[in-house]
């Protein structure tokens, strides 16, 4: 199989001083004429520049906090401690002005600070009033988080601020979910704001931290050690206040005989992208991000494809992906960008594959053996959970994600990366698991430092410009993935 970019289409904004947005999208184009149910797939690049020189921005967060103050909070101590500290940095961080608010979460779901039941604006005195109500708190109670996201919710739609945040901390699964469903929750939810969840202790549930902040378009973490959080707190306090695009769309406007199957985001995490329904205007699906500062996040776009009636072995145009940012007509915006179509019967050309569309598969095959293993380890399966944690080692290593390796290394002894087998280690916690689960959502960013055919790494995310059509390739690619120009040998 050839795993070289077939092709590649790119544009972006060039104003200087302004905030610009970049799209790229890269994709092997040929598809079987006999194929059944044939799906295109493609990666799209979407980058935003600009927004901390931007200026003018005004205030754009409103904030949330919500703390687990449920009983098992209480052991070890140093828990509790590290919760109340880590909510006190983020407090301290906040701008003035910033409309937040402090809730108590439990079996349901209690503003603890402002007194009023609303939110309060940020101020030396509000903060510092805030600071001491976080003190105050014992840990008593269940946990019901579907009650934290609908008080949330409540809170922010009072909010004129475009971004609205809501930084979970939990220690313990969902246990009074009855009370309010998770799933109805965040059925309402979706949309409203965007969610980081964190992890501590050693009685969360990974995945269902996951599903939070996938609905939620936000990231899940964890810490081992509880002295870590507030400073973890701090650094993603620092990445949020960056943030002054509320939103940005992405329309893919399929032509006769394609559908849109699915658009989903792939980096940095994993994050589930449902068609905003007032934007269905014939064939056009519109995609709605939240909240954006400088930064690049990939996409996985799908398309099914008809090949009846269609003309062969020629370039035609399947799609169009544009880029709009409501509300913000400054924001330079690039040229929509096509996804192509090239039916062939010749199985050397369909058979090729994208090298990013083929990365992030892979990383998603990976989050499903290290789930796997998880469940296989709970069971007291050693042997599955070991042939399981070898497939994602295997994953990672192909894929070069060099830090999950090094996480499933404190798991298990890896004896033989590319063959995918380990040892799993007799100290291991199921927790251990957990945080396994949380590390391996974090995609890597570079497909092309993946090891190669013959076992050897290329320069992590290094690309050389073709001399024939000025594209892009891998450096090290032997011919343009684009015009399939010869590159000859090289050092």
């Amino acid at each position: 199989m050839n795993r070289g970019t077939e092709g590649r289409h790119s544009a972006g904004g060039k104003a200087a001083g302004n905030v610009t947005a970049g799209l790229e999208i890269t994709q092997s184009k040929y598809l079987p004429v006999e194929a059944r149910e044939p799906q295109m797939h493609a990666i799209v690049t979407v980058q935003v520049d600009g927004t901390e020189n931007a200026g003018g921005a005004g205030q754009v967060l409103a904030q949330v906090l919500a703390v687990d103050c449920s009983s098992s909070m209480t052991w070890p101590p140093e828990k509790f401690h590290a919760a109340k500290q880590a909510a006190v940095a983020a407090l301290r961080m906040l701008p003035d002005g910033t409309p937040f608010a402090v809730i108590r979460g439990t079996e349901s779901a209690t503003v603890i600070y402002p007194a009023n039941g609303s939110m309060a604006r940020a101020d030396a005195r509000q903060r510092a009033e805030a600071e001491r109500a976080v003190h105050r708190q014992e840990a008593i109670g269940g946990t019901c988080i579907g009650a934290w996201l609908d008080l949330s919710r409540r809170l922010l739609a009072d909010q004129d601020a475009p971004i609205g945040h809501l930084l979970l901390l939990t220690d313990g699964k969902n246990q009074h979910d009855e009370r309010m469903p998770l799933s109805d929750a965040l059925d309402v939810c979706a949309g409203q704001f965007v969610c980081d969840a964190w992890g501590i202790g050693d009685g969360w549930d990974g995945r269902e931290l996951l599903r939070i902040t996938s609905r939620l378009h936000g990231s899940t973490s964890s810490v081992k050690e509880e002295a870590a959080l507030p400073r973890e707190y701090e650094m993603l306090m620092d990445r949020l206040l960056a943030k002054t695009v509320p939103e940005l769309a992405i329309s893919v406007t399929s032509m006769p005989g394609a559908t849109v199957r699915y658009l989903k985001q792939v980096f940095p995490t994993e994050v589930e992208l449902a068609p905003d329904d007032a934007g269905r205007d014939g064939g056009t699906r519109r995609f709605v991000t939240r909240a954006w500062g400088d930064e690049s996040r990939r996409y996985q776009l799908c398309l099914s494809a008809d090949p009846a009636g269609r003309p062969h072995r020629e370039d035609l145009q399947l799609a169009v992906v544009a880029l709009d940012v409501p509300g913000h007509e400054d924001v330079e915006l690039p040229s929509p960008q096509p996804c192509l179509v090239h039916w062939t019967d010749d199985p050397a050309l369909s058979r090729q594959s994208d090298i990013q569309v083929e990365h992030f598969e892979r990383h998603q095959r990976l989050g499903e053996a290290v789930a796997a293993a998880t469940d296989a380890h709970r069971r007291g399966e050693r042997d599955l959970a070991e042939r399981h944690l070898g497939r994602a080692v295997q994953l990672a290593h192909a894929i070069g994600a060099d830090q999950s390796l090094a996480r499933m290394e404190q798991l298990a002894e890896i004896l033989d990366a590319a063959a995918g087998r380990v040892r799993i280690r007799s100290d291991v916690a199921p927790i251990d698991f957990e945080h396994l689960i949380t590390a391996t959502s974090i995609s890597t960013y570079s497909p092309v430092s993946a090891p190669t055919r013959t076992g050897t790494a290329g320069p992590a995310g290094a690309t050389v410009n073709c001399p024939h059509c000025q594209g892009k390739a891998p450096a090290t690619a032997r011919f343009c993935p684009t015009c399939r120009h010869p590159f000859g040998e090289r050092p």
